[in-house]
């Protein structure tokens, strides 16, 4: 306690007896025990009273030895598993060693995607992130000195490079090297690069790289196998210099699904690594033709036209209707085209109000424009009977989708009636008419929208003198069918939008990784996090069923697929609130990326320690390590004081008998009739 408390303690006390005396012995001549007791009481209370202004403190000072921590990581990957025997004997040396337990509080973590506790070991990690074990420790040791010490292969197959990771400034790396760091020369498939989808009866590209370690010259064919069939093979030369080469090529998809895509190389003679001269992918080959149907009542050039200029494209697909056709057969078309309407196509229009397919219109001079000004409301032409070349001119303006190279400069006109043309919906005008040299604003071409509903009308008719005259100008037919192609495009595009919105891969190769997410929007398409979905798994290969909830995870709903084994699944999942659904479904690969390198990674190891302040070391060195650990100054123990501040007396306690005091001496004076 400090002289200064003391002082305090003995004047408080000197005044509580001034006080005391003052008022029960100053002029006051009454004897007797009485007074001396209350006279007592009340010194006791005034005492405790200043004690509490003074608060007196006890001041402790604790020393303590501060050890350096030591995190030991182990690789827990499978590419570790037959090292097993020598992390283990490792690991009994490195925590059991009386130096070093002396000096450091050593704590073991194993890791393999993440950091965790180390209680047992058990080398069954699909994936090896070292990067991230680094820096989990470096987050749960703090920034107090440390000294890492890491057993691992060196080999990574998730995260950052850790050779060039740069950990804290106190913080000191030292591997320690497991497995074989013999290198072998190893042929390898490296990066493949392909679409996710492609199109049926479409080439989709394929780029894939080959990798060699070794000094020897060798030649080796590679091939490429699209679900069993062998499309494409080439012979390539490797040596030292030349040790990455890339090949490219198109592939043609010829049937709908998911196709297995494997890239494989010849094995060196006795490569001991056979594994990584192989991977597999996928692509999903999907048939999205656009079914089109041109109805006609007679026969005409302008349909062959278009049907070449449409199926140009071969996801489109034009298929040849009569309007007396039965409304079941306009099913699942998506656009219709209306070649010069008349009363028997009352079946047509009946489907088009039912279904609100989007169609396209063309008129002429067999067009009974009486009825079809009836039928429909999306456009009204005064029904003259004289016809007329109508020559065609290009709106600048337009803007609704792209014209290509097609300006339709110099083209001949088409033949339709005259008259005045009102429309029913939002309308704008590719072509305007030109009759006899002077330029109308009665539009010969024109795109209508309402809505997501969309239409097109051509007021004319002997369109395939068009395409004619784009092949006269440019000896192809590229830009003319290149503009029906858009002009099918911009119709038969929906821009509704699905409340119920899958996320997910076609193929996983590394079961780790595989998850479906899912959003589920409102009838105001916002984002829904009350949604009650739900994902029903089977399994193609293993009759493997499972039914599961999918969480909420922020702005979207996950299922981790981590625990499924590798084979072909489908997949539905359901929104039971309001019964909507969606299904698909994917591919898990046997494929072990622990298992495509072999050697282990010392020189990535030894940059570690370089960059940390430490020393590569193999497993026959692991007495050095403790010898160095156990002697070196950076890592000695530092003794450290602590004050503890502890109050003299119980607030508590002094206000309890500074209470009791004047109670008893109030109790007194009221007993014997004393003021």
């Amino acid at each position: 306690m400090e002289i200064r408390t003391v002082l305090l303690i003995i004047l408080a006390a000197l005044a509580a007896i001034a006080i005391v005396f003052f008022q029960y012995f100053h002029k006051n001549r009454r004897k007797g025990s009485q007074k001396v007791i209350m006279a007592l009481l009340r010194f006791i209370a005034l005492f405790c009273a200043l004690l509490l202004l003074i608060n007196p403190k006890f001041v402790s000072q604790d020393y303590y030895i501060e050890k350096t921590q030591l995190a030991v990581l182990v690789d827990e990957s499978e590419s570790m598993v037959e090292s097993v025997d020598v992390v283990e004997g490792l690991l009994d040396r490195i925590t059991q060693d009386p130096n070093l337990n002396n000096r450091f509080d050593i704590t073991t973590y194993g890791f393999g995607r993440n950091l965790e506790p180390l209680d047992t070991i058990h080398f069954n990690k699909k994936n090896t992130d070292i990067s991230r074990a680094l820096m989990q420790t470096e987050e749960v040791l703090g920034k107090a000195p440390k000294s890492v010490l890491l057993l691992s292969d060196g080999n990574q197959t998730l995260g950052r490079e850790y050779e060039f990771l740069r950990l804290g400034d106190q913080t000191s790396a030292h591997p320690i090297v497991i497995g074989d760091t013999t290198q072998y020369d190893d042929l390898a498939v490296g990066l493949v690069n392909t679409n996710t989808y492609a199109f049926l009866k479409n080439k989709f590209p394929v780029e894939a790289q080959f990798n060699y370690k070794g000094t020897n010259r060798v030649s080796k064919n590679v091939s490429i196998v699209l679900d069993g069939k062998t499309v494409f093979r080439e012979r390539l030369n490797f040596d030292s210099q030349n040790n990455s080469r890339s090949v490219e090529t198109l592939i043609e998809a010829t049937e709908v699904g998911v196709k297995s895509l494997v890239v494989r190389i010849e094995p060196l003679e006795n490569e001991r690594n056979a594994l990584n001269n192989t991977q597999e992918s996928a692509i999903e080959v999907i048939d999205e033709k656009t079914k089109i149907a041109i109805v006609s009542d007679f026969l005409h050039p302008d349909i062959g036209a278009l049907k070449k200029s449409i199926e140009s494209n071969e996801q489109r697909e034009v298929i040849l209707k009569k309007p007396t056709d039965s409304p079941e057969s306009f099913q699942d078309l998506d656009l219709l085209i209306l070649y010069q309407p008349n009363r028997r196509f009352k079946n047509v229009y009946g489907h088009i109000s039912k279904s609100r397919v989007n169609i396209f219109t063309i008129t002429g001079t067999k067009t009974d424009w009486r009825y079809l000004n009836q039928v429909q409301n999306s456009f009204f032409k005064e029904p003259l009977n004289q016809t007329e070349e109508l020559i065609p001119i290009l709106n600048s303006g337009f803007d609704k989708f792209g014209l290509g190279d097609l300006d339709f400069q110099g083209f001949p006109p088409l033949t339709g009636h005259l008259g005045s043309i009102e429309f029913g919906m939002d309308e704008e005008s590719l072509l305007f008419q030109q009759i006899r040299g002077a330029t109308l604003d009665t539009p010969l071409f024109s795109v209508l929208t309402s809505g997501e509903r969309k239409e097109a009308v051509l007021f004319g008719e002997h369109i395939w003198k068009w395409r004619a005259q784009s092949y006269k100008d440019n000896q192809h037919f590229t830009d003319f069918d290149a503009f029906v192609g858009k002009l099918m495009i911009f119709l038969s595009s929906n821009n509704r939008r699905s409340r119920l919105e899958l996320d997910y891969q076609v193929l996983f190769k590394n079961p780790g990784s595989a998850k479906i997410r899912a959003s589920f929007y409102d009838a105001s398409y916002s984002f829904d996090p009350n949604a009650n979905l739900v994902i029903s798994l089977k399994g193609g290969d293993n009759g493997f069923s499972r039914e599961a909830p999918m969480l909420l995870k922020g702005s979207y709903y996950e299922t981790d697929l981590g625990d499924l084994n590798a084979g072909s699944y489908t997949f539905t999942v359901t929104e039971r609130n309001g019964n909507f659904k969606k299904s698909g479904s994917f591919k898990i690969l046997d494929f072990n990326p622990e298992q495509q390198v072999l050697p282990s990674a010392y020189s990535k190891l030894a940059r570690l320690a370089e960059n940390h302040g430490g020393a590569l070391y193999y497993p026959t060195e692991i007495d050095s390590l403790i010898a160095k650990l156990s002697s070196s100054n950076q890592f000695a123990p530092i003794q450290k004081s602590r004050q503890n501040i502890v109050s003299l007396i119980d607030f508590r306690i002094l206000l309890g008998i500074i209470a009791l005091a004047l109670s008893l001496e109030w109790f007194i004076r009221k007993y014997n009739g004393l003021i």
